[in-house]
Order: C-alpha cells, then structure tokens, then sequence
C-alpha cells in the first residue's frame, strides 16, 4: 500500500462497504446535528443543497470515513491513523506518567473526550486571594486544550508515521503533530493566515462545534492568554513535526483583578481584549511592538484593536506614527480599585529626565549603558532619545561615539 498518496479525504483502498457496522449511528448523529440547525445531510452524496463531509465515495468509506465509521481493524489499515501518547514529567523533567492511543478504538472524537479524561495534570489549578474567598485559575484554560487538542488532529499529516505527543511539564505543555506549517504557514502570521491541509477533517469537527471556525482558532487561544495574564504559545516548526509551547506562568497576578474588572464592565470585541490584555501585561509598549506582537504586517491594521479601547478610555496613548505608545489609563486602574506595583515604564518624559539628571549627579561620566543597568524598568529607547535630547542643554559629552559617556552641565 502507497501510504505517501493517500490522504483523508481519497476514497479508502480498502472497500468497506457504507452498510458496515458503525456507519448508520454516525449517519444518524450528523443528520440530528444537521436537523438541529434547520437542514439536512446526505452523506456521500454530490448536491449544492446539503452539506457533503467526504465520508462516503461510490458507495464506500473514503479515508476520513474510516476514521470516523470504521472499526479498530479498518482504522489499522491506515496509513497512518491518528494515535497519540501522552507523558507526564515532573521538575526534574523525568518521566512519571504515560497514556497511549495506538489500538484504533476511538473514532476522533472519542479520542479527543477520552484524552480530555484522562490528562487530569491539565486540569490543575492556581489559587489565589479573592476578598473573603479563593479564586483559581487553571494552569491552562479548558478552551485552550480543547483548541489545541482538536488543532493537533485536524492538522496533522496523515502521511506521516508519526503519534501526535502531548507532553506535560511543571511549567509548560507541549502539543507535537505531525507535518510541518503548511506553504505560507510560518509562526509569524499564524494568527492571521489562513490554509487547511485537512480541509473535510475541519469542516467535520467544527459542524460537531469541537472546534473554533477556520481561521479562527489562534485568536481564541491569544484572548485567552491575555484573559489570564499569560505570554501567547511559542511555535516551533520543522518539515516533519509543529510543535505549540504553551507556558502556565501567570506574568503578573496582581493584573488579574483589572483584567476581570474590564470583561465584567466593558463591552469589548476579542480584538480589543486581547491588546488590552498585552498592553496591560507590558505596562506601556510602542505601536511597532504591538503590531509584532499581533503579527500585523501594516501598522494601520492595529487601529481594530486599539480604536476601542481608546474611545472608551480604557487605555491611553502617547507619541505619534511609529514613536506611538500604549498604557492602561490611570483612571482605570483607580476605578477598578486594584494594587498594581509603580512601574518606571509608565513615568512622563519630564519624570525621566528627572531622573536621568539625578543619576548622573551621582554616577558622573557615565554609558547610557550603565544608565540604563541602573534604570532598568525604563525602556532604553526613551532613556536614549531623551539623553540625545538633553545634550548642550542640560548634559555635556566625552569621548569617541562607541565610548561616549555623559555627565551634567
């Protein structure tokens, strides 16, 4: 059997027949499902009226169907089926735990609920004070394994031999499938490009509202994110493998009440939330930055994120064009009655260069390097800028352009 030609959504080179036991239960559920919403499906067959999954060709169980409708012995004969292992190590990065899925039993759903049930370490929970009671935050949120998860089947190579690893550290999960990212897929522009290599596979899962709709997905899993005061997934991506790093730290705990603050009392788009999110997380951060971060390719773009949060005062804005920055608006923090730590990030321009005068007062002839090691919360950008600016009028200069050291007036 030619396993590098064969692909979900070709007929199967075996002939199951569509009579054979498991293909009327799910026939039946994709039809309720279809009734639920007002319409109907007819498996297998070609009409622009009803919705076609590609389980059935000329009367037989196409490469996807026998995932779906097969039994153990027809999913074995696929190359390759999805199986999966799932390993627990502890702080030391050692093995403790380990869960396999290589029999075939489970159609993909099952084997996502069944994966769901078992990886009980994903459910574990930080708690922290909440008035007179405890809060918890999971240390990866419900949605953001189910996302994940479902990502890792719809999207891995069936050509590949290869088992899809989950991977369960102290402070991080890692999510492994096979296929590298897809032509013009890179983690750059992931949040934003779109390209279905198992386009029927998504279609079935996101009918079966298991998934976010195309293209979605990785905006779901960044809002998340910025709800819980967390950093987005890393990606790494070779030919053969993608794997998705999601790390558990909560940045800064004392963000979460202002966080809840603004989903309890603003109406915000999932665009809005999440720059709120990372700008609250970054305390003050240039447009550049934030469109990186985004993975925006033009700057005009972020006014769909920002544009909201400006209007109603959520956050507030210095500087213009590519010098413009971002920080949450005092008034919120006070409104929202939370202790957040003073940050030098956030100082305005006549503080800093209060403060750059008193440094040199007592550290004379010194490096903007060693003005910023001892400022280190203030960006060096604006440390930078407003040493050049204070040059003949407040500062004097020594030495060659590579060695230039300042001192005051």
């Amino acid at each position: 059997m030619d396993c590098e030609k064969q692909t979900t959504e070709y007929k199967s080179l075996l002939k199951i027949r569509t009579g054979d036991k498991g293909f009327k239960d799910l026939s039946v559920t994709c039809v309720a499902l279809a009734n639920a919403q007002g319409g109907r499906i007819f498996i297998g067959y070609d009409d622009k009226k009803t919705e076609n999954y590609h389980l059935v060709d000329e009367g037989y169980l196409t490469n996807l169907g026998v995932l779906w409708l097969g039994t153990a012995k027809q999913r074995s004969s696929i190359c390759y089926p999805a199986t999966v292992q799932y390993i627990v190590y502890d702080v030391l990065e050692r093995k403790v735990r380990k869960e396999e899925w290589h029999d075939n039993r489970l159609n993909p759903k099952e084997l996502l609920l069944d994966i769901e049930q078992k990886a009980v370490e994903l459910t574990y929970s930080y708690e922290f004070p909440n008035g007179l009671f405890r809060k918890q935050i999971r240390h990866y949120h419900p949605k953001l394994v189910r996302e994940l998860l479902v990502n890792a089947l719809a999207h891995k190579s069936y050509t590949i031999s290869s088992d899809i690893m989950i991977k369960v550290f102290s402070d991080r999960l890692e999510i492994s499938n096979p296929g590298g990212l897809p032509l013009g897929i890179t983690k750059n522009n992931i949040l934003h490009a779109k390209h279905r290599r198992n386009p029927n596979m998504i279609e079935l899962l996101s009918a079966l509202e298991m998934m976010e709709g195309e293209g979605s997905g990785y905006d779901l899993i960044y809002e998340l994110n910025a709800m819980e005061a967390k950093d987005p997934p890393m990606i790494e991506s070779s030919y053969n493998e993608v794997t998705v790093i999601q790390n558990a730290e909560i940045i800064d705990t004392e963000l979460l009440p202002l966080l809840d603050f603004v989903l309890q009392n603003y109406q915000l788009t999932q665009k809005a939330f999440t720059a709120f999110g990372i700008i609250a997380r970054e305390k003050k951060v240039l447009s550049t930055r934030l469109s990186a971060i985004l993975q925006l390719q033009e700057e005009d773009r972020l006014r769909s994120y920002t544009d909201k949060l400006l209007k109603d005062n959520i956050i507030g804005r210095t500087g213009a064009k590519k010098g413009t920055q971002f920080f949450v608006n005092p008034q919120l923090i006070k409104n929202a009655k939370v202790n957040l730590k003073t940050t030098l990030k956030t100082v305005e321009p006549y503080v800093l260069r209060t403060l750059i005068m008193e440094d040199l007062r007592v550290h004379p002839k010194s490096k903007i390097s060693e003005i910023a090691g001892r400022l280190p919360e203030v960006d060096l950008q604006e440390l930078r800028k407003m040493v050049y600016s204070m040059v003949d009028v407040e500062l004097i200069t020594e030495g060659a352009r590579t060695d230039r050291r300042y001192a005051l007036k």
